[in-house]
């Protein structure tokens, strides 16, 4: 009995250690970080944005790699099947890491199970924007204009479960008003129309509609944000137009898989935040509307957490159907 529980000690610390190696020697090897969509979108932007200051940290190279596709599962589902040693990440959005799990019945991964979270990198508010000719000016006089006209204001958005459609449901229900969803294929064809006058309003993204309202394109009745964009000063956020209990932001986070080792984890997490400080860092992504977060594992995974049962909520509500 004594060589059996002797030789258990000794193969644990044998595991022990072998842990310890790994964890004191990451990263010996590139790092692979899944994009979940297209080069180009909000994502991919913030990946490429913190990549460079990845391998300066750490020194080892940091690829970036688009697995589009699903809206986002196919490149999920690949993290959640990955070995969980930190040799594969992922960057996703609101709807990778919430909104799928809330609106789709049968996923190909747990948003809620298959990860341990690293931090939620940026986020931004939607901003509540309509053409020039469309007569409302402001919240107010949209609400009561939608009263007057019901089921006739229509509400483009870059299609269904995303997070500009889904804060169009829940203005719908904080304001009592109804209105039609026209969903396209993504934000830019969307804005097309906007611009076009084809439809009446969106809650769009604000980086992808900032140069439009400053350019007078588009006129900007509220922004979704806790506080007024330092690029759009004048344009109120909903609560100030009377609105409660909306503030909604798109966002983008990192992620491994479950069960990557806790030294692993905290070494990503701590260089990813201490590069998306760094001021040039912070600036570029600023520039591009978005606001820094940089926030700890235990606090991400708590806003997770809370956000897929905010919008299973408002999806219920809403009588969305699920997909």
């Amino acid at each position: 009995m004594k060589k059996l529980i002797s030789a258990i000690a000794t193969a644990s610390l044998t595991l022990l250690g072998g842990t310890a190696a790994h964890a004191a020697s990451y990263p010996d090897k590139p790092v692979t970080v899944i994009v979940p969509f297209v080069p180009g979108g909000s994502s991919d932007i913030t990946a490429r944005s913190v990549l460079p200051g990845m391998q300066k940290l750490l020194g080892q190279t940091f690829v970036a790699e688009n697995k589009p596709g699903a809206n986002s599962a196919i490149g999920a589902q690949a993290l959640a099947r990955s070995t969980p040693d930190g040799y594969t990440m992922m960057v996703g959005s609101i709807g990778t890491f919430a909104i799928n799990e809330a609106l789709y019945k049968e996923l190909s991964y747990n948003p809620s199970k298959d990860f341990t979270y690293l931090t939620q990198a940026v986020r931004n508010p939607n901003i509540l924007v309509a053409p020039p000719s469309f007569p409302p000016n402001t919240v107010a006089e949209l609400v009561e204009y939608a009263k007057k006209n019901p089921g006739k204001v229509s509400y483009a958005s870059s299609g269904t479960g995303s997070s500009d459609h889904l804060s169009a449901i829940l203005f719908r229900q904080r304001t009592g008003t109804t209105g039609v969803d026209v969903p396209y294929r993504g934000g830019g064809a969307a804005i097309a129309d906007l611009l076009g006058a084809q439809v009446n309003v969106s809650f769009q993204n604000l980086g992808a509609v900032q140069k439009h309202v400053q350019a007078g394109k588009l006129k900007a009745l509220a922004i979704t944000g806790d506080t007024r964009s330092p690029e759009l000063p004048n344009v109120p956020t909903l609560a100030e137009a009377g609105i409660k209990d909306m503030v909604v932001y798109s966002w983008q986070g990192f992620a491994v898989p479950k069960d990557t080792p806790a030294p692993v984890v905290k070494t990503l997490s701590d260089a990813l935040r201490t590069t998306l400080r760094d001021p040039g860092v912070t600036k570029t992504l600023q520039g591009l509307g978005f606001e820094v977060v940089a926030n700890t594992p235990e606090e991400f995974a708590a806003f997770q957490k809370a956000e897929v049962a905010r919008w299973k909520q408002v999806i219920k509500e809403g009588g969305i159907e699920l997909q």
